[in-house]
């Protein structure tokens, strides 16, 4: 899962590279605009599916301790 988020986070670099190299700025601007975008991006993403898979797991364990009560 985490080469898939960083994946996704690299093509986000892609095209910030692209978005803020048409608005005229300077390179050093711009890859630096790039990065901060790329770090802020795989950090959150990282978090949100963290927390989806802590749910997932959760409502199954949830699930298999109900099933066993009811035998």
């Amino acid at each position: 899962m985490n080469k898939i988020l960083i994946q996704f986070g690299l093509l986000i670099f892609c095209f910030s590279l692209i978005f803020f190299s048409q608005r005229g700025m300077p390179l050093q601007d711009v890859v630096m605009k790039s990065f901060i975008v790329f770090i802020s991006l795989t950090i959150v993403l990282s978090v949100v599916v963290l927390f989806v898979f802590k749910m997932l797991n959760k409502n199954e364990s949830l699930t298999a301790v109900d099933s066993k009560k009811s035998e």
